[in-house]
């Protein structure tokens, strides 16, 4: 009995890991579509523009279906949300104006520093520390900057990733704090009132026409509203180390809806600089899913 007692923990965990996988790694691919979509609105109302009308179509699924009860909110409960909101609106608006000036590839991979650093600072053995050295080197290789890089663009990647590190540890945190998804509405609340000015500017100027709404909704549906909660979800379940780590794949399909959706070629540095953080990634998956279970048997 205690045998088959200790195998289902195990199997349980397992399940677990792989469930976790999967949630974060098609919340990465509907953030990379969507980015890819949003950026065909650049030319109309700019990357602030795209921003706004993301969180506000985000914030019109999110209310409704969950309805926050905001004035029984907490300030434990709060100020994490507010927090998040900021993380929102500056992570949002450092990768789009990324985006528009360097291309979909390499502003992601630039934005991938962010969790990078996560897993870095959360490490504890020294196979996860290879794995984060392998996922930076493999981002270098992609990226290769030299001085004819365009550097505010690589500035504004920077922000963003400064702000996705923040997010992913204040993500975990709301989560733990709100139930459900109503510290992810709520917090979505504090990010679209911060464009409420931005939205109102191109609306006034007659420059959110039909196509454009179309292209910058999508963006929120598929960039704000379905990564946002996968990755809530998934962060009430693995650590933000071994998340910042299998954030890896971001690069990858940002690469990928570059080439489709926008047309950007890649070079072969930037398809060895993909094979190298595929490859780390694989690796750091299939090591937390044997330490896991081995975790869990001994506590």
């Amino acid at each position: 009995m205690s045998v088959v007692a200790e195998q289902r923990p195990a199997a349980g965990a397992r399940a677990s890991v792989l469930g976790g996988l999967a949630t974060m790694t098609g919340a990465a691919a509907s953030n990379q579509v969507g980015a890819a979509v949003g950026a065909h609105a650049f030319p109309a109302i700019g990357p602030a523009g795209v921003v706004a009308v993301r969180q506000f179509v985000a914030l019109a699924v999110l209310l409704p279906a969950t309805r926050p009860d905001l004035r029984r909110f907490t300030w434990p409960q709060w100020w994490p949300v507010l927090l998040l909101g900021c993380s929102f609106a500056t992570m949002n608006l450092g990768i789009y104006t990324a985006v528009d000036r360097i291309g979909l590839g390499l502003a992601v991979t630039l934005e991938f520093l962010g969790p990078l650093a996560v897993a870095l600072a959360g490490s504890r053995t020294r196979l996860d520390l290879l794995c984060a050295l392998g996922a930076a080197a493999g981002v270098y290789v992609l990226v290769l900057p030299d001085a004819a890089s365009d550097w505010y663009g690589i500035g504004a990647g920077l922000v963003a990733a400064a702000s996705w590190a923040s997010y992913i540890l204040l993500n975990r945190l709301v989560g733990a704090r709100v139930p459900g998804l109503q510290g992810l509405a709520a917090a979505t609340t504090v990010s679209a009132l911060l464009y409420l000015p931005v939205l109102a500017v191109i609306v006034a100027q007659g420059r959110l026409t039909g196509t454009t709404l179309l292209y910058a909704a999508g963006a929120g549906l598929l960039s704000s509203v379905i990564p946002y909660a996968a990755d809530l979800i998934a962060l009430r379940s693995v650590p933000p180390r071994f998340f910042g780590v299998v954030m890896s794949v971001h690069p990858v399909f940002a690469a990928l809806a570059g080439l489709v959706l926008l047309g950007e070629v890649l070079r072969a540095h930037e398809w060895a600089g993909i094979a190298i953080v595929v490859a780390v990634n694989a690796l750091a998956v299939v090591s937390a899913q044997r330490r896991q279970p081995a975790s869990q048997t001994q506590s």
